[in-house]
C-alpha cells in the first residue's frame, strides 16, 4: 500500500490537513476563550466600580446610596451578585446572595478568577477587589468589593462554542480532504495516460510514447523514448545479423540435400527431412527480417505433436519404443511453430536417449490462460536433486554403460529458454511410466 503514489498523496494531505485544523481549533479555542474570560472580567470590575463610586460610611454605619442598576441583583439567585465587606461591622450584600455570604478562594478559581459558593451551594466566580474608604479627616474602612457570576455560565458559553468549532473544523476537513482527493486524481491523471501510452508501445500499436503531458513528465518521456529507440536499434541490428545467418546456410543447406541423395535409401528420406526442417527455419529468419517484426501466430498442439513423432519414431524404431500421444485437437498456443517445434524436439530428442519402452506426449490447460504439454518416458529419471542442475547449459545426464553419449547439455537449457521467453517455464519431475516428466508450459491461444 505504501508504494502507492495516491495513497502516499493521501496519506500526506490528511496529515497535514490534520495538523493545521488541530492548531487553528487549538489557537482559536484559545482566542475565543481569552476574550470571553476578558469580558466577564471587565462586567464584574464594571460592577466593582458602580460599587466604589456609591458606598459611604454615614453616621458610623457602611452605607450604599444607590445599588448597581441590573434588576438581577434583586433576584434570589439570578446569576449576578455583589458584596462589599468592611475590616469590621456587618458586609453589604445583593438582595440575589440571599443569606450567602461569599467566601472567596482563589487557589480554586479558572481563568484567573476565584472561586467560592453562591446560593444552593453552586459554585460562582468572584472578581475581589480591596480598597480603603476615607472616613471623616484621617480615618480609613479597609473594604473588600466583589462581583460574581455562575461558573456554569462561563463554562456553558465556552463548551457551547467549542462544540461549534469542532463541527465547522470537521467539517472544513471533510471539504479539504475532498479537494486533496480531486487534486491528487487530476494531478495523477498523466501517469495513468503515460502508463496506457507504455501499453500501447509493449502491444505494438505504436512506436514511441506521446510527449504532449505536463512538463514535469516531459523528461521522462524523453529518457523513455530514447530507450525504446536504443531497443529497436539493437532489435534491428539483431534482425540483421539473424538475417545474415539464414542467407549463410542457405548454400550449405543446399550442398546437404544433394549430399543426401548418395545415403541410402533408408536414411536418405530422414536426412532430408531434417535438412528441410533447417532450411523451413532459415526461410522463416528471412522472412522476420524482411518484416521487420516475428508475427505472433497460434499453433495447433496435436498436429505439430503428430509431425514431431513422424521424424524422431525412425530414430526409436531398433528400440522398440512405443509413442503414446494425449493432445486434443482443439489444443493451441499462442507461440510460434518453429518455438514450439524446437522446445519440444529438444525434450524428445533427449526422451529418444534415456526411454526403455515408451514416450509419452500429454498437453490439457492449466492455470488460467495457459496449456501444459508434458513429456514423459519410462527410463532411468534423475534424482530430485539433479533437476536444477540438469537445466543448467552444458549440464549432461548419464546413460547406462553401451548406450552412447547422453548429449550436449544444452537442449533442456534451450527449451526452458524459448518457454520462458513466451512468459513460461519448463521444469522436471518423476513420469507416471517411472522415468523423467519434462513439463512445459505455453499461453494458450484466443479462444482457448
Amino acid at each position: 500500500m505504501m508504494r502507492s503514489l495516491r495513497f502516499r498523496l493521501a496519506a500526506g494531505a490528511l496529515i497535514a490537513i490534520a495538523l493545521a485544523l488541530l492548531a487553528t481549533g487549538s489557537i482559536l479555542g484559545g482566542v475565543f476563550t481569552d476574550y470571553v474570560v476578558d469580558r466577564y472580567r471587565a462586567d464584574m470590575n464594571a460592577i466593582i466600580d458602580q460599587l466604589t463610586a456609591e458606598v459611604e460610611v454615614r453616621d458610623g454605619r457602611l452605607v450604599l446610596d444607590r445599588e448597581p442598576a441590573d434588576p438581577r441583583f434583586r433576584l434570589p439567585a439570578s446569576g449576578r451578585y455583589w458584596q462589599v465587606v468592611p475590616a469590621r461591622g456587618d458586609p453589604l450584600r445583593s438582595a440575589s446572595l440571599w443569606d450567602t455570604v461569599l467566601a472567596p478562594d482563589r487557589a480554586g478559581g479558572v481563568h484567573g478568577f476565584a472561586a467560592a459558593d453562591g446560593p444552593d451551594g453552586k459554585p460562582v466566580l468572584v472578581v475581589e477587589r480591596a480598597l480603603v474608604l476615607q472616613v471623616g479627616e484621617g480615618g480609613a474602612l479597609p473594604l473588600r468589593m466583589m462581583a460574581a457570576f455562575p461558573e456554569e455560565e462561563l463554562a456553558s458559553a465556552l463548551g457551547g462554542y467549542h462544540s461549534t468549532l469542532r463541527l465547522m473544523l470537521l467539517s472544513t476537513a471533510a471539504v479539504l480532504m475532498s479537494a486533496a482527493y480531486l487534486q491528487g486524481a487530476i494531478g495523477l491523471r498523466p501517469l495513468t495516460r503515460l502508463r496506457h501510452d507504455v501499453a500501447r508501445v509493449r502491444a505494438g500499436t505504436a512506436s514511441l510514447i506521446e510527449d504532449d503531458g505536463p512538463s514535469e513528465l516531459s523528461l521522462l518521456v524523453s529518457e523513455l523514448n530514447s530507450l525504446l529507440r536504443e531497443r529497436e536499434n539493437a532489435v534491428e541490428r539483431a534482425r540483421a545479423r539473424a538475417s545474415d545467418l539464414a542467407h549463410g546456410l542457405k548454400t550449405p543447406l543446399t550442398v546437404l540435400l544433394q549430399l543426401a541423395d548418395h545415403l541410402p535409401e533408408a536414411e536418405r528420406a530422414l536426412a532430408r527431412q531434417q535438412v528441410e526442417l533447417v532450411r523451413q527455419r532459415a526461410d522463416r529468419q528471412l522472412q522476420a527480417a524482411r518484416l521487420g517484426v516475428e508475427q505472433m501466430v497460434s499453433t495447433h498442439l496435436a498436429s505439430l505433436c503428430g509431425k514431431l513423432v513422424m521424424v524422431l519414431s525412425p530414430v526409436t524404431r531398433g528400440k522398440g519404443i512405443e509413442w503414446r500421444l494425449d493432445v486434443p485437437g482443439d489444443l493451441a498456443v499462442q507461440a510460434d511453430a518453429a518455438d514450439v517445434a524446437e522446445c519440444l524436439g529438444n525434450v524428445l530428442d533427449n526422451a529418444t536417449r534415456y526411454a526403455h519402452a515408451a514416450i509419452e506426449i500429454s498437453a490439457g490447460p492449466a492455470v488460467a490462460g495457459r496449456i501444459a504439454i508434458r513429456i514423459s518416458d519410462d527410463g532411468p529419471g534423475i534424482a530430485p536433486a539433479d533437476a536444477a542442475r540438469l537445466l543448467e547449459r552444458g549440464e549432461i545426464g548419464s546413460l547406462p554403460p553401451g548406450e552412447g553419449s547422453g548429449g550436449s547439455g544444452l537442449g533442456l537449457a534451450i527449451s526452458r529458454d524459448i518457454a520462458r521467453a513466451y512468459g513460461g517455464d519448463l521444469t522436471l519431475g518423476e513420469a507416471r511410466l517411472g522415468g523423467l516428466a519434462v513439463t512445459i508450459d505455453f499461453p494458450a491461444a484466443a479462444g482457448i
